[in-house]
Formats: C-alpha cells, structure tokens, sequence
C-alpha cells in the first residue's frame, strides 16, 4: 500500500498544502494567496480567520486532486506544518476569537519600541540569552505594542484570558479544534519558532522568566503556550474535522528552518539561502549555539526529538526581497515579473543606479529599523 505525507505551507504571500507520496514526489497541491493589510506606512497585517481558511481550503481543493488520481485520504499517514515566523496573533483563550489582526514578521509599526527596549538596562545582554537582537519583526516587542494599544488584547491580559502566538500556534490551536477539543485545546509551538520570539533561552530551549520580566510580561497573567521539539508523535495533535479528521501532524518548524532541513543541511557547516518575500541565510553550526559578534542572529535551525539529532544555525536576513520585485511591478518599472530577467541582460552592468529594498528597515547585520528603502 502506497503511503502519503501531507505539507501545509503558510507563508506571507500564500498558503499551500502539498502531498508526497514515499519517494519524495509531489502528487497533488493547491496554493492560495494570502491577503495583505497595510491600514498605515509600515503597518503589515493578515486576517487570522482568513490564515486559518486559506489552510482549509488548500487542503480540501488538493485532496480533490488527489482523489482524482486514484489515491485514498486513509493512506496520507501523517502531517507536517511550516509556517512563516514571528508574525503574532492574540485571541481569547476562552472561546478562541481574534482580538487583533495578525501583526506580520515584516510589519515596523514598533520601531520606537524597539529604541526604547535598546536603551534599556540589560539590553547588552539580550543576544547571548536569546540570540536575537532587538527588532520590529521581534514577537516580544509586537506584544508591548498590542498591550499599550488595543484595548480588548490588554483586558484580556489583566483576565488572564488571553492566549499568545505565532501562526503555528494559531493554526494548530483550531486545527485541533479550538476551545471546543475534548480535553481542552492544543497550545503549543516547536523550538524553531520559539526562539524567534525573544521570550525563549537560546541554551536552555525554555521560556526565561528574566527575559519575560525583561520585556514587563506578568507569567501569572500570561501562559504562553508549550515548547516542543521540530518533530513529536503526539504534542501537535491531529485534525479535527475533514476529510483528513483523526490524521496526526508530527512535525512543526518555522519556514526557514524547514527550508534547510528541506536541502539536507544537517552537516554542521552546511547553509541555505532562501530568496523568497526576504532573503534568508541559514548556517548550520552544530548541536550548541554560537554567538555572532558581526550582527547575525542565532537561531535554534531544528530539533527531531528524543534520540535525534539537533542544531542551531546563524541566520542573516532580509527582510525585503521578492517583495521589492512587487514594488517595482506596482510602479511600472516592469510589466511582468518574468520581465526582471530580460531587463537585465539588456544591459552590461546598473549604470550607477542601487536599490537599496529596506521598505522594513535593514536588518543583519546593520540593523537599523529607521532605515527606508531608496533608489539612487
């Protein structure tokens, strides 16, 4: 009997949902754009229902196509779940609402928070416990915004009713069926996404209370939902309704963590670079993190479980880069996307003309959130 792994991929332009059959082969696949909210400059949103629904609807319009082939659901075994990272969503832990749109890993909105948080007592010592040095893609700094300005969010902190996440954490949560789930609901994220949120010890893989005091989280007021490993049978749960109901998802990770475990980078030494709407370099340097004195990021790159292998990475980003394709698109430097590659071999070299795509601030290893995107 044939035996099938289901991929849900959501990410800031789109959501896929992909099966492979057990060579690796893509059988069927349906990817959906995701909306994008800009209601002020430098303000980035998603509508988390509509997250939620384009994960859903991909995976009910590739099982058609699956089906269509001959193949049955029953023999797609298991799932796996990669998700673009430190975008932050809040909801009721009660009955499972949004109570704001999800603030996108991209969004500046809290540029002078992140000053703030620089000039703070302490600051100096954030990269070694955390291994992210303060930034608006930051979900910890997102958090004091929504906090000090959306009201319903900051009642819901004082009532110790509101839950905190990244998409994985939002998705899983209804995915397994929300507030509803006999047993109570799945609240929980891998390690990848974790350390993205800058409330997570880079070396101990666990939540850090001095971190969590640092940024004025009350933990009795807060239960951020539970760290696992990249790949577990069970924390993850399943889904809970579907034509896939029952089927387990057992492995989670952050998408560029997933992109380097995708190229068989688990050699210490070995790297990716992902050119998608940022441009991501991820360097795997072995099972104990390493600190980075020229401005990169240390970031847990994986962890497969109990007995398994884990590693951190050293990660440079962009936060800007087929976007800025989009930008050119919109004001007419381009008629089509695939245009960019006629354009430039049509000329021997820029002529003296720099993009410079910092639309989300510069990030490694300048990082200069106050930076704009300029052409000169």
């Amino acid at each position: 009997m044939d035996v099938f792994v289901g991929s849900i991929d959501q990410g800031t332009t789109s959501t896929r949902f992909v099966i492979f059959d057990g060579e690796g082969r893509r059988v069927a696949s349906h990817q959906l754009a995701v909306e994008s909210l800009h209601p002020q400059p430098g303000w980035h949103e998603q509508d988390p229902l509509s997250l939620l629904s384009s994960v859903e609807t991909c995976i009910a319009k590739a099982l058609t196509t699956f089906r269509t082939t001959g193949h049955q659901t029953a023999h797609i075994r298991t799932l796996g779940l990669a998700n673009q990272r430190e975008t932050l969503l809040t909801w009721d832990a009660e009955t499972g609402t949004p109570l704001y749109n999800a603030i996108v890993w991209s969004d500046t909105r809290t540029a002078s928070l992140v000053r703030e948080v620089k000039s703070k007592k302490g600051a100096d010592d954030l990269v070694r416990r955390c291994g992210q040095p303060p930034s608006t893609s930051a979900s910890a700094i997102k958090l004091l915004w929504l906090l000090c300005n959306v009201e319903a969010v900051a009642r819901a902190y004082d009532a110790g009713r509101l839950a905190v996440g990244t998409v994985d954490t939002w998705l899983l949560y209804h995915l397994n069926g929300g507030s509803r789930r006999e047993g109570g609901p799945v609240y929980v994220t891998d390690v990848t996404n974790a350390s993205r949120t800058m409330w997570m010890n880079i070396h101990t893989r666990t939540y850090d209370q001095s971190l969590l005091s640092f940024f004025g989280i009350d933990a009795a007021k807060l239960s951020l939902p539970s760290i696992h490993p990249s790949s577990h049978p069970t924390a993850f749960g399943s889904l809970a309704t579907g034509p896939l109901a029952g089927t387990r998802i057992t492995s989670c990770l952050g998408d560029q963590s997933a992109a380097l475990i995708g190229h068989g980078a688990f050699t210490a030494g070995m790297a990716k670079n992902t050119y998608g709407t940022g441009c991501f370099l991820l360097y795997n340097v072995g099972p104990e993190p390493v600190l980075s004195s020229h401005g990169l990021q240390t970031t847990v790159a994986y962890d497969l479980g109990e007995g398994h292998s884990r590693a951190y990475a050293l990660e440079g980003s962009v936060p800007v880069a087929g976007s800025g394709i989009s930008f050119l698109l919109n004001l007419g430097f381009i008629d089509d996307v695939k245009a960019i590659d006629t354009v430039g071999r049509s000329v021997p070299d820029n002529g003296g003309v720099y993009f410079v795509t910092a639309f989300s601030g510069l990030q490694a290893p300048y990082w200069i959130d106050s930076a704009q995107g300029t052409l000169f």
